[in-house]
């Protein structure tokens, strides 16, 4: 059978070795023309070059041997994005040339990073207190710190007041309940002196 599914009815296509041996030399005249033209390095081009060879020998291989070595080519052609996987590392001249590289910022980025320095010159300024809205804050803070002070000095006094007329109340009534029982005792003599003489 061909590759894929083929539907009840329809036409099979097989493919014929001279075709693809055509193929192959059609692509390998484009790389050609353009490594010629210099749109793909040679490095990148000899590591595709290297690549199939090894997929076509180890298919090769896989179909005699069969079973492990099917899955294995399968491996290098999933390209997977792996956190673990290493890196080659940068050279020190990319580097170079990346940390020298100006970058230039476009019009809105531009706008928006003075914004954002003008926004931070403002609260250090407001922080330090030199602008006016800073000015107006501090003295509406003074004028509400003032009246926050009356009105304690004023419950205190009237704390103050309240304590020294309950202090006066129970003073009177102390004085009062001595006068009463003053009165009472001696309306009750007097009243003991009467009952004898009769």
């Amino acid at each position: 059978m061909g590759k894929g599914r083929t539907h009840k009815g329809g036409r099979r296509q097989f493919t014929n070795p001279q075709d693809m041996v055509a193929k192959q030399e059609k692509e390998e005249k484009e790389r050609e023309w353009r490594k010629r033209r210099g749109e793909i390095e040679s490095s990148s081009e000899e590591e595709e070059e290297s690549d199939s060879e090894e997929e076509t020998s180890s298919e090769e291989e896989g179909a005699a041997e069969g079973g492990d070595d099917a899955k294995k080519t399968t491996e290098p052609l999933i390209e997977v994005n792996n956190p673990n996987r290493l890196v080659k590392k940068p050279n020190k001249k990319d580097l170079e040339s990346l940390a020298n590289a100006k970058v230039e910022l476009s019009r809105r980025e531009r706008e928006e990073l003075e914004k954002q320095l003008a926004r931070e010159h403002y609260a250090k300024l407001t922080m330090e207190g030199k602008t006016e809205q800073a000015r107006e804050d501090l003295a509406r803070l003074a004028v509400i710190k003032k009246q926050r002070e009356e009105a304690a000095k004023k419950r205190e006094e009237e704390k103050r007041i309240k304590e020294e007329a309950k202090t006066k109340a129970a003073a009177d009534k102390k004085v009062a309940t001595k006068s009463v029982s003053a009165s009472v005792t001696v309306a009750s003599s007097s009243d003991k002196g009467k009952g004898r003489k009769k």
